[in-house]
């Protein structure tokens, strides 16, 4: 299947950081795998609004956030005038100095291009330099995904898989590029994470305007809400829960040292 890369999502900032923030909320826990060390030169790729690249800073390495959504990279640098925030595709961005580490939180499940977003990274690392992610594995978000299918195509819209814009890899597949491209694994976790979302009622209406954009190309505003509501239904018996919905989330956390 052609999949869409993230370049193709539009982001509303402001509906990011407002009510999702618990994406990097999570990922603050993926701070303990980072480890930074003082003086350390690490990345944050895909760094969103900059809540995860103002917590590597506030631990006294010298940080860098790139992100491909510009207005993600406006409201970073809104957030954190001092820090350094910069607009660079995960496929091929270059950096002056090399890296001792690079982090990337719930972003690369957005970009199919896999291999080369390895490289990239390969690139801009020291040898022994660490790659440190968590994004969406094998499973994640499959009741969502199934019911976003089920009502595109009650109104019309034929082989509606190809309009999805993830790449959940497995453990082995994701490991196995890394390895071909220089990288010892030292981690790889795939887990479920049913994951709260803001807003109560509204929270799985929320969660599909702000992700679930691609979808919805071409289809009237009268046509969107009819899918998402048919998506509310079906979801309902498996995802809301004593007044609040859910994401079945699953997640792979990877540690990675580039040894080649």
């Amino acid at each position: 299947m052609n999949k869409k890369s993230v370049s193709n999502q539009n982001w509303n900032s402001t509906l990011y950081q407002d009510k999702h923030a618990f994406v990097w909320q999570y990922g603050e826990n993926l701070l303990q795998l980072l480890k930074p060390q003082p003086k350390e030169r690490i990345l944050d790729l895909g760094c969103g609004s900059g809540q995860l690249t103002m917590k590597i800073a506030e631990m006294g390495v010298e940080v860098i956030g790139i992100d491909r959504a510009p207005e993600m990279i406006e409201k970073a640098q809104q957030n954190y005038p001092q820090l350094k925030f910069k607009i660079a595709d995960a496929k091929n961005f270059q950096l002056s100095q090399p890296l001792d580490a690079v982090f990337s939180n719930a972003v690369l499940h957005w970009i199919p291009e896999a291999d080369e977003v390895i490289n990239c990274i390969r690139q801009s690392l020291k040898i022994n330099g660490r790659f440190i992610a968590e994004f969406g594995g094998k499973g994640n978000i499959e009741s969502i995904i199934q019911a976003l299918y089920q009502a595109l195509e009650k109104i019309g819209i034929q082989n509606p898989q190809n309009l999805n814009p993830w790449y959940f890899p497995s453990i082995s597949e994701y490991a196995a590029k890394l390895e071909k491209q220089g990288f010892e694994v030292t981690i790889a976790h795939l887990f479920s994470r049913p994951t709260l979302l803001q807003d109560k009622d509204a929270g799985l209406v929320n969660w599909i305007k702000m992700f679930g954009e691609t979808f919805f190309k071409g289809l009237s505003e009268l046509e969107k809400n009819q899918v998402i509501h048919d998506v509310e239904k079906q979801l309902k018996p498996k995802l809301y829960q004593e007044g609040n919905w859910f994401a079945d989330y699953r997640r792979i956390q990877i540690k990675a040292i580039k040894i080649g």
